[in-house]
């Protein structure tokens, strides 16, 4: 008899295009599931894969601008997720990062969460929250301390409902096994390698691509490129661009957001790719790996497991870290990055690349369902 999967999701927007998205499409090519998650606006956006399929959402859906960001109902989120009925299914995969890991499931349902990150803002970036926040100071302070207190504890019991936990990195096991006292089996996500090309000569400019949001740091590169006189490309979208046009000097250009083509063109032509973010484990530094391009990447989180020091692998490097979030660390990372340029072998670093491919997610991950399913099938028949 064949297995009837659901996929829950938190959001589904066009704005929501990150890791955990890239994720779920993965698995949705190589498994029949219905879809679900708190709010859909994809399955009516033509330019999405998502166009026209049947979705699952709740009551958030029809909430007043949550099409532009369901977090605004924080509150209200553990609620939500735990009315999606889903005792239709024999197998339930959450993909989750806030609060999808939290729908309710019975005994004979077997539920396997592939976990981006405990969610964050409640956890180790919860004082980041407060201070850059105007609802953490004063009284609308201390309620949204307990309003995090509360959620630390929804989460941690949430994480109860789960039979088997998968993680996207080393790092986020961690986190899991901090938050949750649960282990988790790592299978990095998918990324794209076919996407982006193989260049070997590269031009007289390092380049970063990400989301303009504080936790990014794109501010600290562009200051540390300020002082340096070299220059800096940097694409992306989010709240911090007029700071960083704002900031940014003549030898940095800040291109915004940019269609695919664009990036592809930009990550295969960069002397070097440029990351001073803590991921749990980041998608950039690997696509601009796949072009064979070297990384210079704050030295935590995920970049530790997807790129290789050239100072330790003297070899096979395929980058070089920074060991400190500040302007003078990251201009001695890039001073050392230019004395051993020569060094780095571009279709080393592709070869790199390769192993966090799509495909090794898809045999990873579908060994892992298969073995988890028969494990709990075993348990249950004991345990009946």
């Amino acid at each position: 008899m064949a297995l009837k999967y659901a996929l829950v999701h938190e959001w589904l927007t066009p704005k929501a295009t990150g890791g955990s998205e890239l994720v779920v499409q993965e698995i949705l090519k190589h498994i029949d599931a219905d879809l679900y998650a708190l709010i859909d606006f994809e399955s009516t956006n033509p330019d999405s894969y998502l166009f026209q399929r049947s979705i699952g959402t709740t009551f958030l859906q029809h909430f007043p601008f949550a099409r532009n960001g369901v977090q605004k109902y924080l509150p209200l989120l553990p609620l939500a997720i735990e009315q999606l009925d889903l005792r239709a299914y024999d197998v339930i995969v959450s993909s989750s990062h806030t609060v999808a890991k939290g729908v309710l499931t019975s005994p004979d349902q077997m539920h396997v969460c592939y976990c981006h990150t405990p969610m964050r803002f409640a956890w180790e970036l919860t004082f980041d929250y407060l201070r850059n926040s105007r609802s953490g100071r004063g009284l609308p302070g201390i309620l949204t301390r307990y309003l995090l207190h509360r959620m630390r504890q929804w989460d941690t019991l949430s994480a109860n409902r789960v039979d088997y936990f998968v993680a996207n990195s080393q790092n986020t096991a961690r986190r899991i096994w901090r938050c949750y006292r649960r282990p988790a089996t790592v299978i990095y996500p998918p990324v794209n390698i076919e996407r982006f090309p193989l260049i070997t000569t590269k031009q007289d400019f390092y380049l970063t691509v990400s989301r303009l949001v504080s936790y990014k740091q794109v501010s600290l590169i562009v200051r540390a490129f300020n002082q340096l006189k070299k220059p800096l490309v940097v694409i992306g979208t989010g709240q911090e661009l007029k700071q960083i046009r704002t900031l940014a000097q003549s030898n940095v250009q800040v291109l915004g957001e940019q269609p695919n083509e664009v990036v592809e063109k930009y990550m295969a032509a960069a002397k070097a790719f440029v990351y001073a973010a803590c991921e749990d484990f980041g998608i950039a530094p690997v696509e601009a790996q796949a072009c064979g391009t070297p990384v210079i990447a704050y030295g935590a989180g995920g970049a530790l497991e997807t790129v290789r020091s050239i100072e330790q692998y003297s070899d096979t490097g395929t980058g070089i870290f920074f060991a400190t979030q500040t302007e003078a660390a990251l201009m001695e990372a890039i001073e050392k990055f230019e004395a051993y340029q020569r060094v780095f072998q571009p279709e080393w670093i592709r070869t790199h690349a390769t192993q966090f491919a799509a495909d090794v997610f898809r045999e990873k991950f579908l060994a892992f369902l298969q073995n988890s399913w028969q494990d709990y099938s075993t348990n249950q028949h004991l345990s009946g």
